[in-house]
């Protein structure tokens, strides 16, 4: 992506932290509008949240007038109107390009979210943990609706009386107990690859509790 200065750009150009903070003073106000709600009631409701905005403050994001907006006001705005942060900062579908970073090249605010997040592969940046994450949640998923569907099949199995019917039940049940089977190893994989970084892994159900190795729970500090 090409570099290139201010001086470059229409002089009516904001720069990229008011372009940031005019995102997020768009969408409070789209969605306190979209709620019904004063600013005053915003105000009261992030006050019941634990975190004051006084009502004047609130106007003066939304106008543009306020020159500073600390990460736990937009935390608390979120939480006030019922969203996200990230929806707040990057509001998708209703801000068409916005910038990742200084002197950057607009790109589609739905790109620039997805570098924010790790999900998608930034300027020589490192996405962490995320993907190993977002793999863990996706293979717990898995796991959990294949071993739903096996006890489905399987209860299927024993109370048809039709020899064609339980058959075929049993070759499903075979076929999701399989699933479990390799998704489980994939699992396994995924938190020795975890704890290969010296991290702890997300916390599994209690279904799946006795997927780790006995000695794994003092590893993780358990």
């Amino acid at each position: 992506m090409t570099q290139r200065g201010w001086d470059d750009e229409d002089e009516d150009c904001p720069e990229w932290v008011d372009r940031i903070k005019n995102n997020v003073a768009g969408e409070v106000r789209r969605r306190r509008k979209e709620m019904g709600w004063s600013a005053q009631r915003l105000a009261e409701r992030c006050e019941e949240l634990g975190h004051p905005i006084p009502r004047n403050v609130i106007a003066n994001l939304e106008s543009g007038r306020r020159a500073s907006l600390p990460l736990v006001d937009v935390m608390i705005l979120a939480a006030a109107l019922y969203t996200a942060p990230i929806c707040l900062i990057f509001p998708i579908g209703y801000v068409e390009e916005t910038q990742e970073l200084p002197f950057r090249d607009p790109i589609s605010t739905w790109d620039a979210m997805r570098m924010f997040t790790g999900e998608e592969p930034g300027h020589d940046s490192d996405a962490g943990l995320i993907p190993d994450f977002n793999r863990h949640a996706s293979l717990v998923r898995t796991i959990e609706a294949a071993l739903r569907e096996a006890e489905r099949a399987g209860f299927a199995a024993e109370t048809t009386a039709n020899p064609a019917q339980r058959e075929e039940a049993e070759r499903k049940r075979d076929n999701y107990t399989a699933q479990v089977k390799e998704a489980t190893w994939q699992l396994q994989m995924v938190r020795g690859q975890i704890r290969d970084e010296a991290a702890t892994p997300p916390e599994l159900p209690p279904a799946l509790a006795d997927i780790d190795p006995p000695d794994t729970d003092e590893e993780d500090g358990i």
